[in-house]
């Protein structure tokens, strides 16, 4: 079974361009990166940029209208996401809590 994780950062709604994590922040994500990757369910992953980056495009009336970020009516945003392969969605919540 498929599951996406989805990694939604307290306050990266509101981050500046070219935001990243610190040292340790990263440093935990590549070791769990790794213990998925080791365990063989990791499918894929990504990090997202933050909204201030951003474009939403709409079509109203058929024509494409583009907004550029940040959104004020953002509440929570993607920082990123992890795509796994486990047995059951009791799996994938044990991977989420890890």
């Amino acid at each position: 079974m498929r599951f996406m994780m989805l990694m939604i950062p307290k306050g990266y709604e509101n981050a500046v361009p070219g935001t990243m994590p610190t040292a340790e922040q990263v440093a935990a994500m590549m070791k769990y990166n790794e213990a998925l990757k080791q365990a063989g369910v990791l499918i894929t992953l990504e990090g997202l940029h933050p909204p201030s980056m951003g474009a939403r495009v709409t079509f109203s009336g058929g024509k494409p209208m583009v907004t550029d970020g940040p959104f004020a009516e953002a509440k929570e945003v993607l920082g990123g996401y992890w795509m796994i392969d486990v047995e059951s969605r009791a799996e994938a919540i044990a991977w989420a809590w890890s």
